[in-house]
């Protein structure tokens, strides 16, 4: 899976002009028909997605082209989800974010697990953005605060802030940042892969 803009005619110019690459082999990626049409629940209205696939021509592995707006496998689009997690950040329940989003409490609360679950991995690797993409970072400081994730949702904002200043972008939605930083994984089981090391001290 590889994640794209929202223009999808933007899209297929950039698949026809060869300018997306495989994540597997970095090989040129080529139209190759449509994803399944799924509903994704955005903040006040539900939204259609029929994501594009890709097909490499390398290496011949097929990918689907995810809008940055919407994250694996999840029912909600990413800028639901990221509020949610800033709201806890701030030190709200997840009854309370439940309440506003119109979310199931459930689900809420699940997302927030989820997130606190690797909130130190994902930390790292938005810190590492922003260490990459500024010539002079400014480092989140620690968030005082019980949630493990909050750490991790002050890297995420820094890094949307370094790389809207890198690119000139005035507004760049942070949690489309966000979702293509993860390659819409944020989520997912499996990302950010944690290292462990195996050696003797």
């Amino acid at each position: 899976m590889v994640t794209v803009e929202v223009d999808a005619c933007g899209v297929d110019r950039r698949l026809a002009a060869g300018e997306l690459s495989c994540p597997e082999c970095a090989g040129v990626l080529v139209g190759w028909g449509y994803g399944r049409e799924r509903t994704v629940r955005g903040p006040d209205e539900v939204v259609r997605l029929r994501p594009r696939r890709s097909r490499c021509v390398r290496c011949g592995v097929t990918h689907v082209l995810l809008p940055v707006v919407a994250l694996l496998r999840r029912a909600d689009l990413a800028s639901v989800i990221g509020a949610a997690l800033v709201a806890k950040a701030a030190g709200a329940g997840h009854r309370r974010i439940a309440g506003v989003l119109r979310r199931p409490t459930e689900t809420v609360r699940g997302w927030l697990r989820c997130f606190a679950a690797r909130a130190e991995a994902v930390r790292s690797v938005f810190t590492r953005w922003v260490r990459s993409l500024s010539p002079d970072p400014v480092m989140p400081a620690p968030v005082a605060g019980r949630w493990p994730g909050a750490d991790a949702v002050a890297a995420i904002i820094a890094a949307a802030r370094a790389l809207a200043d890198r690119f000139g972008m005035l507004e760049l939605p942070l949690w489309d940042a966000a979702a293509g930083v993860s390659g819409g994984r944020l989520l997912a089981p499996g990302w950010p892969e944690v290292l462990i090391n195996t050696s003797s001290p």
